[in-house]
């Protein structure tokens, strides 16, 4: 595995624990207001990680795992990212971008690990700091 991907992984979970923390703290004070518990178990954790990483990669292109772990996004064509691209990005992670990367592991492994699936459809770019 390449010294991005692990990176990229690691950033990831720290992002993810970020998220998770949040989401505590926003259930807590909307479960006085929505009683659903499947509204706190499938769309909050959502849309707080959605958030927080999109306003995070809009501000800078680092999240708080890129920034730990020296890893910045960037617009392919070297433009500032969109809001298109970033929601397009995180989407895509989140649905098809597993099952591509498993199916076509080689040609994404050839890029260094600064190119997957979810990266390639938004055209994005990992790079090191």
């Amino acid at each position: 595995m390449n010294t991005i991907t692990k990176k990229r992984m690691k950033a990831f979970m720290i992002d993810l624990a970020v998220s998770t923390a949040v989401t505590g703290v926003a259930e807590y004070f909307l479960r006085k207001k929505i009683k659903s518990e499947a509204f706190h178990s499938l769309v909050t954790p959502v849309v707080v990680m959605y958030a927080l990483e999109g306003a995070q990669l809009r501000k800078s292109g680092q999240t708080i795992g890129y920034k730990k772990l020296g890893l910045i996004l960037e617009n392919e064509n070297k433009g500032p990212l969109t809001n298109d691209q970033l929601l397009k990005r995180m989407v895509y992670r989140d649905t098809w971008s597993t099952v591509k990367y498993l199916s076509e592991r080689k040609e994404f492994e050839q890029n260094a690990g600064s190119i997957f699936p979810h990266d390639e459809y938004a055209g994005t770019v990992v790079q090191e700091v």
